[in-house]
């Protein structure tokens, strides 16, 4: 059981990480230029809370993160006529979004706090070094995120989403692989690297 002190202390460091996730959503900041490719860092404070503050949390965080594409790609979409896959409350011309969107939206993002934070306790009770613990936790929760949504897209929208993007469907699934082996991978390797950056320092200085 968790004493009084501890319950403020995890929800005051889940609100600073919640305020972060809110920051990189709703600004430039979440998104990192990486040659002709832009990474995005939606996945970094989903990662660090389970990892530093346990799978709930995680999947928590998660599920806000989810919450906040889905206010984006519903009210101000950065590509109108692909919203449609992430929101159900917009369409572009014949292209309706469903409750498939919701699941596309939210699920992959909350799976990143329950994976990572599992790999990670997983990890710790193996006795496998930190850093490596946070590594593997970190870009395996990312790789999650980016399986699932480039694989909710094409099973539940690849014909629209081919024609939404001029692509025709029987080169769909290469297209959506080439994005999973450019961005998704510089997104993994974010991961990897900013995890143990982080939650290394942090646990630390909370031990103190």
């Amino acid at each position: 059981m968790q004493t009084n002190r501890e319950k403020i202390r995890t929800l005051t460091q889940f609100s600073i990480l919640l305020a972060l996730e809110a920051v990189i959503c709703f600004t430039p900041l979440g998104s990192v230029p990486i040659g002709p490719m832009v990474a995005t860092l939606m996945h970094i404070p989903v990662i660090i809370t389970a990892i530093m503050l346990g799978i709930r949390a995680g999947a928590l965080m998660g599920f806000f993160s989810g919450l906040f594409s889905f206010l984006i790609w519903t009210f101000m979409p950065p590509t109108p006529p692909l919203a449609f896959v992430f929101t159900p409350f917009y369409s572009a011309g014949d292209f309706q979004g469903n409750a498939w969107s919701l699941v596309i939206c939210f699920v992959p993002r909350i799976l990143i706090g329950v994976v990572a934070g599992a790999v990670y306790r997983l990890c710790v009770k193996k006795n496998v070094n930190s850093v490596l613990s946070c590594v593997l936790g970190g870009v395996l929760g990312s790789v999650t995120t980016t399986v699932l949504v480039l694989g909710g897209i094409y099973l539940f929208f690849g014909q629209n989403y081919a024609v939404a993007n001029g692509v025709e469907y029987s080169a769909l699934l290469s297209a959506i692989a080439f994005v999973a082996a450019t961005n998704g991978a510089a997104e993994a390797v974010i991961a990897g690297i900013v995890s143990p950056g982080i939650c290394i320092p942090l646990n630390k200085l909370l031990r103190r």
